[in-house]
Formats: structure tokens, C-alpha cells, sequence
């Protein structure tokens, strides 16, 4: 009983201490994206616009430099029905403040697919993500960030071909 009390204390006290310099909130933002194909696609690729939404945990490690975690859905892929590609996403941003209203990140990203009947497409992607932020206020913020597939968004069992998904993404959000 008395080591279990102690544990208790000790992730209290761990949780109390850490969570001094971490913020919570909510971003959406509008996704501009496309797939690039190795070969070429023998069609016309035109890029999808729409939409990501979801809530992140800043934690802030120093003054200067936080680690932020996000769980967002995103879609993107490209314009033809076919190509769609919408995501549940986690990127991990190592952040740098510069002043109190501008901070720079870059960190990997994992995707798992959300969308039905698209055979064809792996389960799991990863990227690289980085981005730049903008305190409007103490609150509320707007970014912008650019993701860059690392892997093969195709089923590599069911074709010879590659895609790799590049999104911009621009957005705003709120720091609760």
C-alpha cells in the first residue's frame, strides 16, 4: 500500500512540475496537396484543397523551446475521386520561440488512412513536417506548415507505382 501511495505522489508531483509550461488548445486549417508519382501518372494530377482540424498539448521544456504533439484529421491527396487521401495524423514538432509571437518547428509525422473502399493505399505513412507560428494574441494564433511524404503512399503489393504526398497547410487556432 505504501509503495503504491508513494507511486501516486510521484506522478503527481512529476505531472504538477511538467505541466507548468504546457498549453493545450485547437487549430483548423485549409490544406492545399498533391501526389507525385514515380513514374509520371499518365493523367492529369491536379491538387485537392480542403480541410484539417484537431487539438495539440505544447510542452513547453524552456523559454525557448517546447515539443508539441498534435492528433489531427487531414485531407488530402489529390483532386480525382481516386486519389482522395484523408488521414488521422500525429505530428511531433520540435518548436524554437523567437520572441514571444514567433516560433519556427520541424519534426516526423505517422498517417493512418480513414478512408473507405480505397484499396490500394497503405495504412500507414510518414512525413516530415515543418511549419512557422504567429501569436495574434495571448491566445489565438495563425501557422503555416508544409508536410513532405517520406514513404510510398501506394500499396506496394498491388502496383509498381510510387506516390509521395506533399500538403501545405494554412491555419488558426486557439491556445485554451
Amino acid at each position: 500500500m505504501k509503495s503504491l501511495i508513494l507511486t501516486l505522489l510521484f506522478v503527481s508531483i512529476t505531472t504538477i512540475t511538467f505541466s507548468q509550461g504546457t498549453s493545450y488548445g485547437v487549430r483548423g486549417g485549409f490544406n492545399i496537396s498533391n501526389l507525385d508519382f514515380d513514374p509520371d501518372a499518365d493523367f492529369e494530377n491536379k491538387h485537392r484543397n480542403s480541410i484539417a482540424f484537431g487539438g495539440f498539448v505544447d510542452f513547453g521544456i524552456s523559454d525557448t523551446f517546447s515539443i508539441l504533439t498534435e492528433l489531427q484529421y487531414s485531407a488530402e491527396g489529390g483532386k480525382g475521386e481516386t486519389l482522395k487521401a484523408d488521414y488521422i495524423q500525429l505530428p511531433i514538432m520540435a518548436r524554437l520561440s523567437f520572441g514571444d509571437k514567433f516560433t519556427v518547428g520541424v519534426g516526423p509525422m505517422v498517417s493512418l488512412k480513414t478512408w473507405k473502399n480505397r484499396d490500394g493505399f497503405s495504412t500507414f505513412t510518414y512525413s516530415g513536417v515543418g511549419g512557422v507560428e504567429y501569436m495574434l494574441t495571448d491566445e489565438l494564433f495563425i501557422d503555416a506548415r508544409v508536410h513532405y511524404g517520406l514513404s510510398n503512399i501506394l500499396d506496394e503489393d498491388l502496383t509498381d507505382v510510387e506516390a509521395q504526398s506533399t500538403t501545405f497547410q494554412f491555419g488558426f487556432g486557439i491556445k485554451i
